[in-house]
């Protein structure tokens, strides 16, 4: 370990200058690595040549439709177990709720049985997030439904948010990460998951009573607040206090019932009685008492506004490019979401052919989240990943779990969120653990994954092909400090270097 210690410092010392931005015009295979990194995880073996041989555009085109991409049948038979052996929400809400009319479970005895759902739930989420990840040719879907769900952030551990996670990213995010911006913003409004998150299933007219006479509810502020400063206008958006109020008074009433209906199913439902049917005046115009369409219409007014259309378009162009984006381009990005109304995927086509994307300038410039990094090493590596608590229990360490921002506005992708001394020991022991095969990866999922690993289990990464699949992601220092080295400790040292710990 000393001595890895000691080539790590020195390859430190020997790419100093990485932050430093490239000037030459950018190779064909620069040009793939850098389509393979911005708009997705980074290349697993063979996808800089590959996408060199089809082309960088066709590349783009193709991660803009990732519907007429068909998943690998290992995958997609593991996703499709994966959600059938997952039980529905209010299956898993049942569990630790006595019957109706009955309360035969001590306290002890709920805590337990949550407890034992939500670490179900948790591993499901979990391995279809991280597989898909790994493993799925659509990378811009994948990378857009982590930027969505950090957009629109429910903490997974806040009461019965749980349960609803996976639901959650596959019905509310996925299906609309390219699609128009509207769509995404009702479906995650009405999804239980926000809706218990941020208390809006609680928000009623003031002094409304649970069945008439029960426990007295009111107004609640968070999702109205959070609709405007976080998902759509942004901190500096215009609005008021005020505003927040009368936006929370529209929305009273957008609840669901965390018993289910009759067949069980835990959705969205508008309860007129909640509702509170004043007159209203939001963003200086009048609303009148009209039940559900009130809140309809603030999220359509809310998804046009050029306010909207500059947030989502910094914050993509922050993502994709750099973590100050040019002016330039976030006014090109803006136009064009006003032109398209809100067409995500036409904003992003038009992203990935800017100048500014292809900048050399901001090539290799993002410090990569844990996340990125360690999916993207995942990838790299070529390892098989059966079992991706290993994976799961680095990101906690890393400081960005799973599903487990606390707070609504999501994990940050900028360096200034990430980079320091003991981000960077961690993730060189990972790169330590993930070169030399002595992480679990390929362990069954049943099995303990923290139990020790025997011999037949570890399998070093190749250092030929791990160079090969990186291809010009290390700079000139950073390949002579490797090669010096002996060849079982190059992995390691490719994968914890400077060079991929940038994208």
């Amino acid at each position: 370990m000393l001595k890895l210690a000691t080539l790590f410092g020195a390859l430190f010392i020997a790419t100093s200058a990485i932050a430093a931005p490239l000037t030459a015009p950018l190779t064909d295979a620069q040009r793939a690595l850098h389509a393979l990194n911005r708009l997705g995880y980074g290349p697993a073996p063979g996808d800089v040549q590959r996408v060199q041989a089809m082309g960088v555009e066709r590349y783009i085109d193709q991660q803009l439709h990732p519907e007429k991409m068909a998943l690998p049948p290992v995958l997609a038979q593991k996703l499709t177990a994966l959600q059938r052996a997952a039980p529905a929400p209010g299956e898993m809400l049942s569990e630790f709720r006595p019957p109706r009319g009955s309360d035969t479970l001590t306290a002890e005895q709920k805590q337990q049985a949550r407890r034992e759902v939500y670490q179900r739930a948790a591993q499901q989420v979990n391995e279809m997030r991280l597989l898909s990840a790994v493993y799925s040719p659509r990378q811009l879907e994948e990378v857009m439904t982590d930027f969505w769900f950090n957009h629109f952030n429910v903490y997974a551990d806040k009461g019965i948010t749980r349960v609803f996670v996976a639901d959650y990213e596959r019905s509310a995010i996925r299906p609309y990460a390219l699609g128009r911006f509207r769509d995404l913003l009702g479906a995650t409004a009405k999804h239980p998951a926000m809706l218990f998150y941020l208390d809006n299933w609680q928000s009623t007219a003031t002094g409304y009573r649970v069945n008439g006479k029960g426990k007295v509810l009111g107004l609640n502020e968070n999702y109205a607040r959070e609709l405007m400063e976080l998902h759509t206008l942004g901190v500096d958006g215009g609005y008021t206090q005020q505003d927040v109020t009368e936006l929370a008074r529209m929305l009273t009433g957008w609840t669901f019932d965390p018993r289910g209906d009759a067949a069980g199913a835990v959705a969205f439902r508008y309860d007129a009685a909640r509702h509170d049917n004043g007159s209203k005046t939001w963003l200086k115009q009048a609303v009148a008492p009209a039940g559900q369409a009130e809140g309809e219409r603030a999220l359509d007014v809310l998804a046009a506004s050029p306010v909207t259309a500059r947030h989502i378009s910094y914050q993509l162009a922050q993502y994709f490019v750099a973590d100050v984006p040019p002016p330039a381009l976030v006014n090109q990005l803006t136009q064009r979401y006003l032109a398209t109304q809100g067409d995500i995927r036409a904003v992003l086509a038009t992203l990935f052919a800017s100048p500014a994307f292809w900048d050399s300038a901001n090539v290799g410039s993002k410090f990569k989240t844990p996340y990125q990094y360690v999916v993207s090493a995942t990838r790299a590596s070529g390892a098989q990943l059966n079992n991706v608590r290993p994976l799961v229990n680095m990101l906690r360490q890393l400081g960005m779990p799973l599903y487990g921002c606390q707070t609504p506005d999501g994990y940050k992708n900028t360096e200034a969120a990430w980079l320091n001394a003991n981000a960077i020991a961690t993730r060189i022991s990972f790169a330590t653990a993930l070169g030399s095969g002595r992480m679990p990866l390929a362990r069954a999922p049943e099995l303990d994954a923290s139990a020790p690993m025997s011999d037949a289990e570890i399998s070093p990464v190749d250092p030929a092909a791990l160079a090969a699949t990186l291809g010009p992601t290390l700079s000139a220092n950073a390949r002579t400090t490797i090669s010096a080295a002996d060849a079982a400790l190059q992995p390691s040292l490719m994968l914890g270097s400077p060079d991929f710990q940038r994208h």
